[in-house]
């Protein structure tokens, strides 16, 4: 398997959906970012890794949203949702109307990359000032943000955007992340 390191082994073993869990639970185990009873968005759920640990985290009583192009397929639960959905298309009334207000947003949406590193932080960015304008409108009060993006020109503009709508943000690189990646997640705790 070309990717195939140890975090793709052990996620297989865990029966975990991706690789990419261990970078959210690393986040979640530092922030204590989902709490049991929340209700989560995650946006660009496939393949569903991030949705499959919420819902363990947030529990029977807990609610999970996902959207994405593609649908989870192994992912069940009673207590997820799915909208298929283009993020960047999304209208952010429309979605709230629709969901509600949630606890938390989390965004591991990154953008199909072309090998040019300024138009692959300039479409992650795209992205990431998406998913804000979403978490801006839909979560409540004290409510908490994760979002993947690119470092790289315009970073220092999007974390200050971040540090204006919540009370604590932290940058975190997650010791799952492949070494050559340009990934880092921004965390916004407390929305004000």
């Amino acid at each position: 398997m070309k990717w195939a390191d140890y975090y793709t082994r052990k996620a297989k073993e865990q029966d975990w959906l991706a690789r990419s869990v261990y970078k959210l639970q690393e986040i979640d185990k530092k922030t204590n970012l989902i709490r049991s009873g929340a209700k989560v968005l995650d946006l660009g759920c496939y393949p569903g890794s991030w949705s499959q640990y919420s819902l363990k985290k947030v529990g029977e009583k807990g609610f999970v949203i996902g959207i994405d192009l593609i649908e989870p397929e192994r992912l069940r639960a009673k207590n997820f949702y799915f909208i298929k959905a283009d993020v960047l298309k999304l209208q952010t009334n429309a979605l709230r109307q629709k969901i509600g207000i949630q606890d938390v947003v989390l965004s591991d949406m990154a953008p199909k990359t072309t090998g040019s590193s300024i138009t692959d932080v300039a479409r992650s960015l795209e992205l990431s000032y998406k998913a804000l304008e979403i978490a801006c409108a839909i979560l409540k009060k004290g409510g908490n943000f994760l979002c993947k993006v690119f470092e790289g020109e315009g970073f220092q503009e999007f974390k200050n955007s971040v540090s204006q709508v919540f009370k604590k943000i932290r940058l975190i690189r997650p010791s799952s992340t492949r070494k050559k990646s340009r990934e880092i997640f921004i965390v916004g705790l407390n929305k004000k």
